[in-house]
């Protein structure tokens, strides 16, 4: 068999997987051995012919029972034959498509899933419906979730943050421990002396010695609607990681129409999380209004509100609110979304407004997170990405 037959095979028996069983004659491949069993998972939940009643085409229906075990089974078989970012998609497409989320309080189909952040979103938006017998297993998936996101982001926000807010505490006058000499050295290179192949520092720069006090009060604001569900993940873990560092004062405030203050569960982020109630309303200005009430260091307060700005409570007041904070001296951040996802559906009346007041709303990626965290403390431009500026 040449390679060219072999490709042209190969590209069969993917468009046999594709487009399921009624391909089967038109493109003239049989599939044999694992490949069935690839089939049969995919069949189960993305169907293989049509819906009765159908006029024409191929609209797929799909079967996955209604039980929790054979639920069970069908996630057990694609976790073998799929790599685990094609079994999230599934699962995802599984508990839209066939309405499985009541068969999420089954302990054991929990113990089947493999965790991500929007299975998390998901169990949270079902905790309150929760039986007593699936909430430990709940628990116990969406603390996998947390710990795997804390070690990808726990030591690079620390380092970030902890050299921003070194920076931000350079004084002029420092003790000799304290000198930073590389600053030090660049500051001071007009007085170099030729002669003597030495420098004379006439102008000391070093880092303040209250290392260990709090420097920085940050309020993370996080929209709980249902759409911020992946955001709210991620806003918790960092949440406590802020919080474990002791020169930064955290507070996690969490609002639909109601404000909640879950600041004192920070050093679990997963009772932060079964603390968030998912889904609701929006009032923004209420929530700004709470965290206004709680800065005490104007200048040294960064405020992080993560929404998508569909303000269901008075507009206006919420861009006087922000106005007010910003001509105080906080650093005001908008995060649209806090996630890994694409570009969010957001309110562009209310961006462009808070843009226009000098607090740029912009999508973020959790890893771009610690470097506009860093900026606000330093009080430097953020790094917006160019497409995520709105228009």
């Amino acid at each position: 068999m040449t390679a060219a037959a072999g490709d042209g095979e190969e590209r069969l028996r993917r468009w046999r997987m594709v487009l399921g069983a009624d391909s089967a004659e038109s493109t003239g491949c049989t599939l044999a051995g694992r490949d069935v069993a690839m089939d049969g998972a995919l069949t189960a939940l993305y169907g293989g012919g049509k819906k009765p009643g159908s006029r024409g085409g191929n609209e797929r229906s799909a079967g996955l029972g209604a039980s929790a075990p054979s639920v069970a089974r069908w996630l057990g078989d694609i976790r073998t034959y799929f790599p685990s970012s094609v079994v999230q998609i599934m699962q995802r497409d599984a508990i839209d498509r066939l309405g499985l989320s009541a068969l999420l309080l089954e302990p054991e189909m929990l113990e089947a899933v493999e965790p991500d952040v929007h299975l998390v979103g998901t169990l949270l938006s079902l905790s309150k419906a929760m039986p007593e017998t699936t909430k430990e297993t709940a628990r116990a998936v969406v603390r996998k979730v947390v710990e795997d996101l804390e070690k990808r982001l726990a030591t690079r926000t620390r380092a970030t943050l902890t050299g921003a807010l070194d920076r931000s505490a350079r004084i002029s006058r420092p003790r000799h421990r304290d000198i930073d000499w590389d600053r030090t050295i660049r500051a001071n290179l007009k007085n170099y002396l030729p002669e003597h192949r030495t420098i004379v520092p006439e102008r000391l720069i070093g880092y303040g010695r209250a290392a260990q006090s709090v420097k920085k009060d940050v309020i993370l604001c996080i929209d709980q609607s249902g759409s911020m569900a992946a955001s709210v993940v991620h806003a918790s873990v960092f949440g406590a990681v802020l919080a474990s560092m002791r020169t930064l004062a955290t507070r996690l405030v969490v609002f639909d129409t109601a404000v909640v203050d879950l600041t004192d569960q920070l050093d679990d982020p997963v009772d932060v999380l079964f603390g968030v109630q998912l889904g609701g309303g929006t009032d923004i200005n209420r929530a700004l209004a709470y965290c206004q009430s709680k800065i005490t260091r104007p200048a040294d307060t960064v405020v992080v509100l993560i929404s998508d700005l569909y303000e269901g409570g008075i507009r206006d007041e919420m861009i006087k609110r922000v106005a007010a904070m910003k001509a105080s001296g906080v650093q005001f951040v908008t995060l649209l979304a806090l996630s890994d996802e694409g570009a969010p559906a957001y309110d562009r009346d209310h961006a462009a407004a808070l843009g226009a007041l000098g607090a740029p709303a912009f999508a973020c990626t959790p890893d771009l997170f610690p470097e506009v965290m860093a900026a606000a403390i330093e009080k430097r431009p953020l790094p917006i990405p160019d497409s995520e500026v709105p228009v």
